[in-house]
C-alpha cells in the first residue's frame, strides 16, 4: 500500500503525457523499429510487413512491403522512410513511392539534416543514397568491407557514419567522396549508432556500449554491462538522455552531459528490446520487441514500475515446460508469422486454421507470392514434413517464407500432430 501511494504521488507530479505506462496494440507481429514524426506521432515497423502511424492509440496502417519492416526514420521535412527484409526502401510521406532496392535486408536508415536525401545500409554490404528532393544526393558509397548494420548522418550533414558486421565504424565524407575513414575496430559487430554534438555512441554484439570522439575516434565513455547484444539506441538532445536496449530486455538510460548511467530497467518480460524512441518532450520512452505491442514507459518511473508481467499483453514466448514438443516447435518456427484461428489477422503469413487439405496459395484475403499461387500442391502431412525437412528456400524457392529447417524427424512429426489438433480443433 505504501509503495502504491508513493507511485501515485510520483505519477501526479509528472508532466502531461508522461503520467502512466501505456501500450499501443494492433500489430500482428514483433515490433522491429520505432520513430517519432516531427509532429510527435509514434511510428512503428513490424514483422507483420506493415508500418503503423499512431494517432493516440488508433493506428493507420501503411502497407506495401512484402516482408518484415526492419528500419524506419523520419526526416526534418516530414519524409517518412522505411526499409525491409524484402530489400526495398520506401518513402511514405509526404508522397508514397518505392525509392529502390538493395540486394539484401535493409538494416538502417538515416535522413540528412536538410532533408535532401536518405541513406540506407544493407546486409548485402552496400550503402545507398536516395534523393528526397531535386537537389538530393544519389548513388552508392564505396564498399565498407562487410554487411552494414547501421548508418547515421553527422549534425551538419557532411559525414555519414556506417557500422559493419565486422565491428568497424567508418566515416564517409559526402562532400569530398573517396574511401571511408575507419574510426573504430571493435572486434565484434556494431549494431546501432547515435550521433551527438562531437561524439558517437555505438552498441555492439558483445554488449559493448561505448562513446567516442567523432573527430578522432578516441573513447570518451564505456557503459558495457554483462548483457548482450545491444540492439537499440535512442538519444533525446534536449534532455541529454541516451537510451540503450539489449538482448536481455533491459533499457539503460545514460546522462550524456555527465556521462553516467541514471537508470537501468528491465522493460520486457520476454525477449529483447529491438526498438526505442523518445517522446518529443523526452518524458516517455517507447519500446518494441517480441510482443506485438509498443510499450510506452514514463522515464521518471523506470526504476519503480514492474516489467509488463500480467499486464494483459500476450508474448510470443511462453514457459517451454508448459507446452508439448509440437507446440514448442510451432512457437519457435511458426507463431510469429501464423495464427491458428479462422479469419483475418495482422500477422505476416496466412492463418493455418484448416490448413490440412488446402491448396497452397489459396486462402482468400491473403496476398501470396506467385510461387505459392502457382505451386499446384495441397498442404498435407507429407508436404509440411518436406517443407521443414528441406527448408522453404529449397522446397518452395521464391516464396516469402523465411529460411528455417527442423532437422529431427521426430520434431517435425510432433509439429504436424500439434498443427492437426490445433487447426482442426478450431473448426466451427
Amino acid at each position: 500500500m505504501m509503495r502504491a501511494a508513493l507511485l501515485a504521488l510520483a505519477l501526479a507530479a509528472l508532466p502531461a503525457g508522461a503520467e502512466e505506462f501505456t501500450t499501443l496494440k494492433g500489430h500482428g507481429g514483433p515490433v522491429m523499429a520505432l520513430a517519432i514524426s516531427p509532429g510527435g506521432e509514434v511510428t512503428s515497423a513490424s514483422f507483420d510487413n506493415s508500418v503503423g502511424l499512431w494517432s493516440g492509440r488508433a493506428p493507420t496502417w501503411l502497407e506495401g512491403h512484402a516482408a518484415a519492416v526492419t528500419a524506419l526514420t523520419w526526416g526534418p521535412g516530414g519524409a517518412l522512410v522505411s526499409g525491409s527484409d524484402d530489400f526495398a526502401v520506401r518513402q511514405w510521406r509526404p508522397i508514397d513511392r518505392l525509392l529502390g532496392k538493395h540486394k539484401g535486408k535493409v538494416t538502417s536508415l538515416s535522413v540528412a539534416p536538410d532533408g535532401s536525401h536518405a541513406a540506407s545500409g544493407s546486409w548485402d554490404g552496400s550503402i545507398r543514397l536516395w534523393p528526397l528532393t531535386e537537389a538530393g544526393r544519389a548513388g552508392e558509397l564505396p564498399y565498407p568491407g562487410a554487411g552494414v548494420n547501421a548508418v547515421a548522418h553527422s549534425p551538419d550533414g557532411r559525414f555519414l557514419y556506417a557500422a559493419t558486421s565486422k565491428g568497424v565504424l567508418l566515416q564517409y565524407d559526402l562532400d569530398t567522396g573517396g574511401s571511408p575513414l575507419p574510426l573504430v575496430e571493435h572486434g565484434f559487430g556494431i549494431n546501432r549508432l547515435v550521433i551527438g554534438p562531437g561524439w558517437i555512441a555505438y552498441g555492439a554484439v558483445d554488449g559493448g556500449t561505448r562513446v567516442i570522439d567523432a573527430a578522432t575516434g578516441e573513447q570518451i565513455a564505456d557503459f558495457t554491462l554483462d548483457r548482450r547484444p545491444i540492439l537499440a539506441l535512442s538519444w533525446h538532445a534536449e534532455t541529454a538522455q541516451l537510451a540503450v536496449g539489449d538482448g536481455h530486455g533491459y533499457i539503460m538510460m545514460v546522462d550524456t552531459e555527465q556521462w553516467r548511467i541514471t537508470r537501468d530497467f528491465r522493460a520486457m518480460r520476454h525477449g529483447p528490446v529491438w526498438a526505442l524512441a523518445f517522446a518529443p518532450d523526452g518524458q516517455v520512452i517507447y519500446a518494441g520487441g517480441l510482443d506485438d505491442v509498443v510499450y510506452a514507459w514514463p522515464v521518471a518511473l523506470l526504476d519503480e514500475l514492474d516489467a509488463p508481467e500480467g499486464s494483459g499483453q500476450r508474448s510470443f514466448l511462453r514457459d517451454p515446460e508448459t507446452m508439448s514438443n509440437g507446440e514448442r516447435q510451432f512457437m519457435r518456427k511458426c507463431s510469429i508469422c501464423h495464427a491458428l484461428t479462422p479469419g483475418p489477422s495482422r500477422k505476416a503469413g496466412p492463418s493455418l486454421h484448416g490448413v490440412f487439405g488446402r491448396q497452397a496459395g489459396t486462402l482468400p484475403g491473403y496476398s501470396y507470392s506467385d510461387t505459392l499461387t502457382e505451386a499446384g500442391f495441397a498442404w498435407t502431412e507429407e508436404t509440411i514434413d518436406a517443407l521443414f525437412d528441406e527448408g522453404p528456400d529449397h522446397y518452395i524457392p521464391g516464396s516469402k517464407m523465411p529460411m528455417q529447417v527442423i532437422a529431427q524427424p521426430s520434431d517435425r512429426a510432433d509439429l504436424i500432430a500439434f498443427l492437426k489438433s490445433a487447426s482442426e480443433g478450431n473448426r466451427k
